[in-house]
């Protein structure tokens, strides 16, 4: 982005909130790191495998939630809908 020295990049102030931040996507990454190990060995190591089954549970998993969806009354969840797409990060 155009950074020189009349222009350095910006940082954010060291503080708990932003160490705690970074401790935690620390961790996050580590059970990422776990559970896609853990979903290799379930398949022998095979990668297309884990991601053919990862594919069929997300498939699974987004009929489901539409038809929660579907059942779902608006005063029941306080005006809540489900999200079908992850939040970036």
């Amino acid at each position: 982005h155009g950074q020189t020295l009349d222009n350095p990049p910006t940082r954010r102030p060291v503080t708990p909130e932003t160490t705690m931040a970074a401790s935690e996507m620390k961790a996050k990454s580590a059970d990422l790191d776990w559970e896609v190990e853990a979903a290799l060995a379930w398949h022998d190591e095979d990668p297309r495998a884990t991601i053919a089954t990862l594919l069929l549970d997300c498939k699974h998993l987004r009929e489901q939630l539409a038809l929660a969806e579907q059942l779902m009354s608006r005063g029941l969840t306080r005006g809540w809908s489900p999200q079908y797409q992850r939040p970036e990060d």
